[in-house]
């Protein structure tokens, strides 16, 4: 690194009118200020005139270096003013000076001091000086720095020591109950905000393919403190004692700065860890909690959901109807193979469910109480099925959802009426009262509203198979518009949220019509930005558009979220009109999906395959054409 790097035009200022020592430095904090690299102004100040009262920074010549290492300092810059008219700086200076140079420093070493010990170098020269005196602006005065740099020193840094931190300050943790898109949005901005901020950042990622990049815990110990940006729990505990930021995962992808900023500030609360659930948001509303529990439970239930309903998919399009009718699925032996596997996958779905929401409640005590719930729901075990030989009615996507919530909010009423129990006894709280007492109740609690449940979930099951014609149609289009509301947000969680719930009680035209739903706000803005209306957009767009057509046959929604976030009144009604119209061709064609996934990964498994795509490209068409039609044209 070379001096010339640490000064900028913002920060160098000519012809000055100071009348005294105090004017100076505030005119030379000002301009550090601008490097964006000092979190405190008023702390920065401090540190200077601390080291002015230590000794005078005056160096001969009518020249003042001026300098503070401290930790509101994020990384090295130099401020430069040159007075109009010359100022005694100390009482007892041998002359008057005019041209100031402030460092500023981070807590890194001994940086300050290469810094110093290049610049008296290149200060020594009285020729130089004098050069620096006699130029006409900013640009010239730092052009004539970097030649006399380059020509003494080369390409040669002034030091050894490493000018960014040599550990992280700041840390985060990035999760969507999906791990796909929203997860590295936000890290990749977190990343980008910490090193346009000068902190060295790293980002823990909990995505589809579990946690990435870990945090250790000698990172976390020496950490200024921690971001989370996440719509699910993530493990909390080994941050306790730590500043941390907790706040949705939508945050991390339009707010980094503005959260990194509030542990700089020391604005983030210190985080206690006490041994049950992960704790919230401080400012999470109930319903943004219970959204949470609900994506952790679902977001761990996909793997088996994906997997296992695309292998029962397989089994279908590899088996021969004719041989027998009745069991059709199991005909041959590779069919046979599909279905079984599958059907064992898909089988964890509500206990999975179930269990995950129960720990994001309870933590791990929940896991095991939430499990047998949601197993119960699947079973539909009751008193009347145990102790008069009725059938059973599994309760099905509802009754688990139930039973998470109760399984949860069980065993954390088990953590509080037991917490004055001695401390002899804590050993047995999480080995045995927690799994004893809490699958005991949810055994009771599961088989008491089972069949009520199992009512409703059938009701429910029954009026989907029932729908036809415009009823079903217009399904279609409030599902698949639900889906471009918020890409990937809650709205679009729910639509998917009740698509599984279909796609479990046997209605798999749902399903297909939020999948093809999630397709088309990329694929719309690929058609836009360039087919439809190149000229409305810039190079740029243009260029990043191409990609949305991939990200729109993988069912990546978010492909479409930049757009959006850069013009929402235009983008979002025309990709939910395009989503809705989609959805309701894909019903009105009796589109099916067996499979909880979308793009061209699942279209062999589709039923009516060709007309699915119509219905994708009809939609696309139609939302594009709406939003080309929208967008203003470019003025320049």
């Amino acid at each position: 690194m070379r001096l010339i790097e640490l000064f900028s035009r913002e920060a160098t200022a000519i012809n000055v009118v100071a009348p005294n020592k105090e004017a100076v430095i505030d005119k030379l904090i000002d301009l550090q200020f601008t490097h964006g690299n000092i979190t405190d102004k008023a702390v920065y100040k401090k540190a200077i005139y601390a080291r002015e009262e230590e000794f005078s920074t005056y160096v001969g010549n009518g020249i003042v270096v001026p300098h503070a290492k401290t930790p509101v300092v994020t990384k090295p810059s130099l401020a430069l003013v040159r007075l109009k008219d010359r100022i005694q700086y100390n009482p007892d200076d041998d002359e008057k000076s005019d041209l100031f140079f402030m460092i500023a420093a981070p807590m890194n070493g001994d940086l300050h001091v290469d810094i110093l010990a290049r610049m008296m170098t290149m200060l020594a020269d009285e020729d130089f000086v004098a050069k620096l005196r006699l130029t006409k602006n900013e640009g010239e005065i730092l052009d004539l720095l970097d030649h006399e740099e380059e020509m003494r020193f080369g390409d040669e840094s002034f030091t050894q020591q490493t000018v960014v931190d040599d550990y992280y300050r700041i840390l985060c943790v990035t999760a969507c109950p999906t791990g796909i898109a929203h997860t590295y949005m936000a890290a990749e901005n977190l990343q980008k905000a910490g090193a346009k901020l000068g902190l060295a950042t790293k980002v823990e990622t909990n995505g589809s393919g579990g946690a990435k990049n870990v945090l250790t815990a000698e990172e976390i110990a020496k950490a200024d403190g921690i971001v989370i940006a996440a719509d699910k729990n993530v493990e909390m505990a080994r941050f306790d004692g730590k500043p941390v930021v907790m706040t949705r995962v939508a945050d991390g992808i339009h707010k980094p700065e503005e959260l990194i900023q509030k542990i700089i500030n020391k604005e983030a609360p210190i985080y206690h860890h006490k041994g049950g659930a992960p704790a919230a948001d401080s400012g999470a509303s109930a319903g943004s909690a219970v959204y949470k529990h609900l994506m952790n439970g679902i977001s761990n239930m996909l793997p088996f959901v994906v997997g296992g309903g695309i292998m029962i998919a397989l089994a279908f399009l590899l088996d021969d109807y004719s041989i027998d009718p009745s069991n059709f699925g199991m005909n041959t032996p590779l069919a046979a193979f599909f279905k079984s596997v599958g059907g064992e996958a898909f089988g964890f779905m509500l206990p999975v469910l179930a269990g995950f929401i129960a720990m994001s409640i309870a933590d791990r005590p929940g896991l095991a109480v939430g499990f047998t719930g949601g197993a119960l729901a699947a079973s539909g075990l009751s008193f009347s099925s145990i102790f008069s030989g009725a059938n059973a009615v599994p309760s099905g996507f509802l009754g688990a959802l139930l039973a998470g919530f109760v399984a949860g909010y069980l065993v954390r009423f088990l953590e509080n009426v037991t917490e004055n129990l001695p401390r002899s006894l804590n050993g047995i709280r999480p080995m045995l009262i927690y799994p004893f007492g809490g699958i005991l109740t949810i055994g009771i609690v599961m088989c008491a509203i089972n069949p009520f449940m199992g009512m409703i979930n059938n009701g429910i099951a029954a009026l989907l198979n029932s729908m036809g014609g415009t009823s079903a149609v217009l399904l279609g289009a409030v599902v698949g518009g639900m889906m471009s509301v918020d890409m990937g947000g809650p709205v679009n969680k729910a639509a998917y949220a009740f698509g599984i719930m279909s796609l479990s009680s046997g209605n798999y035209g749902v399903m297909a019509a939020v999948m093809v739903g999630g397709m088309v706000p990329p694929i719309v803005i690929a058609l836009s930005t360039t087919l439809l209306a190149r000229n409305k957009w810039s190079e740029e767009e243009r260029n990043n558009g191409i990609v949305n057509y991939i990200m729109g046959l993988c069912f990546i929604s978010e492909g479409a979220i930049p757009y959006a976030a850069g013009d929402p009144l235009r983008v979002l009604p025309s990709c939910i009109v395009g989503s809705a119209v989609a959805g309701a061709l894909s019903m009105a064609f009796g589109c099916t999906l067996m499979a909880p996934h979308g793009g061209i990964f699942v279209f062999p498994t589709v039923g009516n395959p060709v007309m699915y795509i119509v219905a994708l490209l009809v939609g696309s068409f139609v939302g594009a054409a709406i939003l080309s039609a929208l967008k203003p044209a470019r003025k320049d």
